[in-house]
C-alpha cells in the first residue's frame, strides 16, 4: 500500500562504527578500549536510576548534579581498581552505548549484592551465592551472571551454570549485547545464551530495551572492586552476521540465489537483482512472491532502504490482490524518519502489520545501512525482530480496529506465499531464508 506522510519519534540515530565493504562482507571489527583508566573517575559519574525515574522531567538535571558529591564519597580508585564501599549512587558511564562487547573483572565480599546495568536497565546479576548470603529464596544458589530482572520463566532469568569463584577472588565477565539479545560468559562459562534482555522500566515488558543507553555499576551493601573494564562497539555488519548465525544449522532454506529471480512469481519485471540483492525498480511496484506457500514459518533477511524508502513484506499472500488486505498482512518496510511520512498512522511505520498493529520505533539503522530482520508467523500471531530487538509481537485474530475502518478480509488466512510489496522505491533485500515450523514449535 502507498503510505501517507508522518514524522517518526525515532529515539535517536544508531551510531554505526563499521561500514559494509560489499554485500555479504564483514568489515574489520573495532578494537576493545578501556572505559576506566585505572587512575581516577574520569568518564564516570554518579546516578541512581531507581530514584531518578521518580523525579519530574524538569528536575532531573538538578537531581543528577546532586548525586555527584555522594558519588565521590563512596567510589575511589585504589591500585588501578575502581572501588565501591557498598553505598552511594551507581557508577555510570558518561557515554551511551548500543551494540557492545564488554569485558571486566570484579571481586566482592560475603553478603554483597551488585550488578551491571546495560543501556540503563537492570541487570546482569552479581551476588553472594552461598547459603550464608541469605538469598537462596531468590535462586542465588544458582549463581551470578543471569538477567535477573527478566520475567519468571523467560530465557536468561536463571544462569545456565554456577560459575562464581570464592569471595575475594577475581571473576571475569564477557558480555555481548546486540539489540536486546544478550550473551554472558562468567569465568569462561556460558551463563546466558543469546537471551532477550527485557525492559525492566516497562512493567508490561512489551517495550524493547532502548537502542542505546549508559552502563551502570551497581552499589548494593558490600564492597566490590572492578578492574580491566574494556568495551568494544559492534558495527552493523558484525551485528547482522552474529544475529543470523548459520542458516543450515538452524533449519533455514534459502529462497533467493543472489543471482536472479528463479523461484519467484508475480511482478517479476518490476524487480531486479543488484549486487546480490532483490531490488524493486524505482517507480515500479507490486508484489513479488515465492513459488512455494507457507503456513507457520520464520523468515530471516537483511533489508536496506534509501532515504524515504517504502516497501513491505507480504505474509501468507494468496498470489493476487493487495498484500495488506488480501494476504494475512503486509509488514511495513519503511524509512521511519523521513519528513514526508510525518503524518502516518502509528500502524504504518516499519515492522507494523499495516493498518492493524503498530510496531515500536527507534530500532532501524539509518537509510543506506543494512538491517537484519526475523519474522515468526505462528497461527494468528506475528513477531518481528529487527537488529536484535522485538518491535512487534501481536495476535491478529484479536485485532478489531483498523485504520480508516477498512476491513482486512485476508488477515485470518492460514497459508500463503511470502513476498515483497513494492511501492516505487529501490528498497533492497538479501540473504532471504525461510524455516517451516511444525506444530508445537
Amino acid at each position: 500500500m502507498k503510505v501517507t506522510p508522518f514524522k517518526s519519534i525515532m529515539a535517536g540515530n544508531v551510531c554505526l562504527a563499521i561500514a559494509l565493504m560489499s554485500a555479504g562482507t564483514v568489515a574489520k571489527a573495532e578494537e576493545a578500549k578501556p572505559i576506566f583508566n585505572g587512575k581516577d573517575l574520569a568518564g564516570w559519574y554518579g546516578l541512581n536510576p531507581h530514584q531518578l525515574v521518580k523525579v519530574a522531567e524538569d528536575k532531573k538535571k538538578a537531581a543528577i548534579e546532586g548525586y555527584q558529591e555522594e558519588f565521590k564519597e563512596h567510589w575511589s580508585v585504589d591500585k588501578g581498581e575502581l572501588v565501591n564501599d557498598g553505598h552511594g549512587p551507581y557508577a555510570t558511564t558518561d557515554k551511551e552505548y548500543g551494540d557492545i562487547e564488554l569485558e571486566l573483572d570484579y571481586k566482592t565480599v560475603a553478603k554483597a549484592d551488585s550488578g551491571i546495568y546495560l543501556r540503563g536497565t537492570p541487570q546482569v546479576q552479581i551476588w553472594d551465592t552461598t547459603k550464608e548470603g541469605g538469598k537462596w529464596d531468590r535462586k542465588a544458589n544458582l549463581g551470578s551472571g543471569s538477567l535477573f530482572n527478566n520475567s519468571d520463566g523467560a530465557p536468561g532469568k536463571l544462569p545456565l551454570v554456577h560459575a562464581d569463584k570464592p569471595f575475594m577472588e577475581w571473576n571475569h565477565f564477557k558480555i555481548t549485547q546486540i539489540g536486546a539479545r544478550t550473551t554472558v560468559y562468567l569465568n569462561d562459562k556460558l551463563v546466558v545464551d543469546n537471551a532477550i534482555m527485557e525492559n525492566y522500566w516497562d512493567k508490561t515488558r512489551q517495550t524493547p530495551l532502548p537502542a542505546k543507553g549508559v552502563i551502570h555499576l551497581q552499589t548494593h551493601g558490600g564492597e566490590i572492586r572492578w578492574k580491566n573494564i574494556n568495551l568494544r562497539e559492534i558495527g552493523a555488519a558484525e551485528a547482522n552476521k552474529t544475529l543470523r548465525g548459520s542458516d543450515s544449522d538452524q533449519g533455514f532454506v534459502s529462497v533467493f540465489n543472489g543471482k536472479d529471480l528463479t523461484g519467484w512469481r508475480g511482478e517479476v519485471d518490476n524487480y531486479e537483482v543488484k549486487d546480490g540483492a532483490i531490488m524493486c525498480k524505482s517507480g515500479k511496484g507490486g508484489v513479488l512472491f515465492t513459488a512455494d506457500e507457507y503456513e507457520d514459518f520464520v523468515v530471516r533477511l537483511e533489508f536496506k532502504v534509501p532515504p524515504g524508502g517504502n516497501n513491505g513484506l507480504a505474509i501468507r499472500y494468496p498470489g493476487k490482490g493487495r498484500a495488506a488486505y488480501d494476504g494475512m498482512c503486509e509488514l511495513q518496510v519503511l524509512d521511519n524518519d523521513a519528513e514526508k511520512y510525518k503524518k502516518l498512522d502509528n500502524r504504518q511505520f516499519h515492522g507494523s502489520a499495516y493498518a492493524m498493529a503498530a510496531a515500536h520505533r527507534g530500532y532501524n539503522r539509518p537509510p543506506g545501512e543494512w538491517n537484519y530482520q526475523e519474522v515468526t508467523v505462528k497461527g494468528s500471531t506475528i513477531k518481528v525482530e529487527v537488529n536484535g530487538s522485538v518491535i512487534l509481537n501481536t495476535d491478529l485474530s484479536k485485532v478489531t480496529e483498523f485504520m480508516k475502518d477498512t476491513p482486512h478480509p485476508g488477515k485470518d488466512r492460514k497459508r500463503g506465499h511470502f513476498g515483497f510489496a513494492g511501492h516505487n522505491d529501490p528498497v533492497l533485500f538479501r540473504n532471504i531464508a525461510i524455516k517451516r515450523l511444525e506444530s508445537g514449535e
